[in-house]
């Protein structure tokens, strides 16, 4: 199975972090979370990976050609798909390269300790073009319950109770391709809009941990799970 990561975009939300590296080169605790991603797919199914570069594209390039990444067994190369290219057309590139086959894709920017190979049953059963795992994020602020000005109950939600949004973890059909019409065409716009009106999208409900890397904070949060000696999604590697 092949599985395309998506690791182009400028990160300019982690600035403090991205000045000479793409975010997916950004390290957890000594490794960087592309890394994490490709040991998380690598323990559970068989698999190699096909990053999409863009911007830095040379340090990951580096990366998985050194022998700190070697040594970890891991099957990947890199397709360069243009610096200016939105998440739609990198897909549509690394795709129209390897024609004829089904691919998952994911983000290269946030960690999940989803069972992949339960997402891949789902997909199959469903006989859809493509399937996109739904999650559910941890809410950022604190509940308020309130009776008229006075608070009821506070409490730290643990998970967003506001619905279900785009987790990544795809898994797409090589029809897919075809639904994305060029390079700045982001995947989140048209592409699954019209798959979705078509009926040709599924969701494949994640209740588990999920978390994104796009500020400081969330990197923080993401090295404190790391030290703790039990991150969620570590639990499964090999």
């Amino acid at each position: 199975m092949k599985v395309i990561i998506l690791a182009g975009g400028l990160g300019s939300r982690l600035a403090e972090e991205t000045a000479d590296k793409p975010k997916p080169m950004v390290e957890i605790c000594g490794n960087p979370i592309i890394w994490h991603i490709m040991k998380s797919y690598q323990s559970q199914i068989d698999c190699e990976f096909i990053v999409a570069t863009g911007h830095l594209s040379e340090v990951i390039d580096d990366y998985l050609s050194s022998l700190d990444f070697k040594s970890h067994g891991i099957t990947a190369t890199t397709h360069f798909t243009g610096k200016a290219s939105s998440t739609g057309g990198r897909v549509k590139r690394v795709m129209a390269a390897i024609p004829g086959e089904r691919v998952m894709v994911t983000y290269g920017d946030g960690l999940c300790d989803l069972d992949i190979a339960s997402l891949l049953t789902f997909h199959e059963k469903h006989g859809k073009l493509a399937t996109v795992t739904a999650v559910r994020p941890a809410a950022r602020f604190g509940r308020l319950e309130l009776q008229g000005d006075q608070v009821t109950n506070f409490s730290e939600k643990t998970q967003s109770q506001e619905g279900w949004i785009n987790g990544g973890y795809f898994v797409f059909e090589p029809e897919v391709a075809e639904y994305i019409s060029f390079d700045s065409q982001p995947l989140e716009h048209e592409p699954l809009g019209n798959l979705a009106s078509e009926g040709n999208l599924m969701a494949f409900k994640h209740f588990g941990f999920w978390h994104p890397m796009d500020t400081l904070r969330e990197k923080l949060d993401l090295e404190k799970l790391v030290e703790s000696g039990d991150a969620p999604w570590m639990r499964k590697f090999k």
